[in-house]
């Protein structure tokens, strides 16, 4: 059989699979001000976010809380602003 119907391996598969891809937009559930919402990044946004909060000793909904006080506009494009600018400082 050709490629199109070799077998694509279990669900876990897929998900450890998509997860791997940096431009796999993925939406998360996140706690700001003291209510839910959503947040889309792709998957690349979401590892240097998460390893940036690490690195400060905050949780990711601390963290994403700060952004979202200084923000004007968008929150994705907010978190992934502060992400570009962070990773410009190193």
């Amino acid at each position: 059989m050709g490629a199109a119907g070799a077998d694509a391996g279990t669900p876990e598969d897929a998900v450890a699979e998509d997860a791997q891809d940096p431009a796999r937009l993925r939406k998360h559930s996140v706690v700001v001000a003291g209510h839910r919402t959503s947040l889309s990044l792709e998957n690349i946004f979401w590892r240097e976010l998460k390893a940036m909060a690490a690195a400060r000793g905050q949780s990711l909904n601390v963290l994403i809380a700060e952004i979202d006080a200084e923000r004007s506009g968008n929150l994705s494009s907010a978190v992934r602003v502060w992400v570009v600018e962070r990773l410009g400082e190193q």
